[in-house]
């Protein structure tokens, strides 16, 4: 039997640097819709679910997503791993997919290409992710199976191992074996998240200019829509990724 392939999206209404962003209106529809629409495309991908937290302020997100036909799980809102770890119980998930829910410009196809590296691997994979140092930001997705989620559930005890969910894999590599969709190093390397004010000025430009004229539209025509508009990259240039801490 085939494994049972779920993405999880990660999404909240408190954000800190763009409250309510998730929920933002562009070209007609919020950037969650939009990254739901994508994510439905992918081939490979058995079903989605959004995991937000238990807070009331988060109640109009859920009610959203389950309008859209999608499943929500909700938990704990600083224990993202306990969050993310039940909603893939809960989904009854083999292989679970994590997004975040400020990437609207996500790639299906990227997607389908990770899961094909993490299924297809021998020896067999614990965790592979897109690497974000070749492709631009905003199409980050991870890859893991259930027993090696379930590993770091149980022993992650750090803070930031269970706020970001994954560190616990990717910092051991000499206990997990990891590996990352690798593909062309950009000369420009573009920022399509939205954290800030001026990546949603970015991304609404992007999806207004593309989705009129190709709906199903994929990374590398995000790309060739920026060098078309070399100007879009100023905007944005200047907004700061947050990282994590060393490992």
């Amino acid at each position: 039997m085939a494994p049972r392939i779920i993405g999880i999206i990660q999404a909240r209404m408190g954000s800190t640097r763009l409250p309510g962003k998730v929920m933002m209106a562009v070209a007609g529809r919020s950037l969650i819709a939009h990254q739901i629409d994508r994510l439905r495309r992918s081939r490979l991908l058995s079903g989605l679910c959004v995991a937000t937290s238990d807070l009331p302020g988060d109640d109009p997100l859920a009610a959203h997503v389950e309008a859209l036909g999608v499943p929500v799980f909700r938990g704990s809102e600083s224990d993202v791993l306990d969050r993310f770890y039940r909603a893939a119980l809960a989904q009854q998930a083999d292989i679970t997919v994590r997004f975040t829910g400020d990437c609207p410009l996500i790639d299906p196809a990227l997607v389908d290409d990770l899961i094909t590296l993490y299924c297809t691997a021998d020896p067999p994979l614990s965790y592979a992710a897109i690497d974000v140092a070749r492709y631009p930001r905003g199409l980050d997705a991870e890859i893991v199976g259930m027993a090696d989620l379930r590993a770091a559930w149980e022993e992650a005890t750090e803070p930031f191992e269970r706020e970001h969910v994954m560190p616990f894999l990717w910092r051991r590599p000499d206990r997990f074996r990891l590996n990352w969709l690798s593909g062309p190093s950009l000369e420009a390397p573009w920022r399509w998240c939205v954290d800030t004010e001026q990546d949603l000025i970015l991304v609404r430009h992007l999806l207004e200019t593309l989705l009129p004229v190709k709906p199903a539209f994929g990374w590398r025509d995000a790309d060739a829509a920026m060098r078309a508009h070399p100007q879009w990259a100023l905007i944005n240039r200047d907004v700061v990724q947050k990282t994590l801490p060393p490992t």
